[in-house]
């Protein structure tokens, strides 16, 4: 670890984070329940000064590494900046429940955080509990189901088209019919033959 880690690692142990390095990398795992307060910390803390969110993005951890895992299913990570003191860190929190993911919104500590929570909803179903605006937000409105979660099917649930009888848009089951893909190799000729050079 770096010195300039290891002072970041020292600063979070003081305030009562437990932070785990991987890569020359940071991260801190945080209980649901203490999502918000533990965000709020770590930006209003001036030995941190974590005054910038950099992205925050769903995980669904359904057969994680090709095996099955232990625990809770769905988890928002956040990444974040200081610039004054030049470190990142990576904040997780685990939904406690996997059949109806909730975790609270960060709206209130860094605003510019909203599209990232919408996109964590429509792709993976987390909700964020006090998010001001959430709905879907790379999906079509009618869309069913989360794409990004693993058990979503490869071609999805229905599919949308134009009706030129009905004269409108209309959404009916997917009617994808399965195919064996055989590439074609093209090959010049005489391809593999020995030359006679002389």
């Amino acid at each position: 670890m770096t010195p300039k880690l290891q002072r970041l690692f020292d600063a979070l142990v003081k305030l009562g984070f437990s932070p785990s390095e991987d890569r020359g990398e940071l991260t801190v795992v945080v209980k649901a329940p203490e999502y918000t307060d533990a965000c709020t910390r770590l930006r209003d803390d001036p030995t941190l000064g974590f005054e910038q969110l950099v992205d925050l993005c769903g995980i669904d951890y359904a057969a994680y590494a090709d095996k099955p895992r232990e625990g809770p299913r769905f988890a928002a990570v956040v990444h974040l900046l200081s610039v004054q003191h030049n470190w990142r860190l990576r904040v997780r929190a685990f939904c406690p429940d996997d059949e109806f993911p909730v975790l609270s919104s960060l709206v209130e500590v860094w605003p510019g955080v909203n599209w990232f929570e919408r996109e964590a909803f429509d792709l993976f179903g987390i909700m964020f509990e006090g998010h001001p605006d959430l709905r879907r937000i790379l999906t079509d409105y009618g869309f069913i189901g989360h794409p990004f979660r693993k058990d979503f099917p490869l071609s999805g649930h229905v599919e949308m088209r134009y009706d030129p009888e009905q004269r409108r848009v209309i959404y009916q089951p997917v009617t994808i019919d399965p195919r064996e893909v055989t590439p074609r190799i093209v090959r010049e000729p005489h391809y593999g033959e020995e030359t006679k050079s002389g």
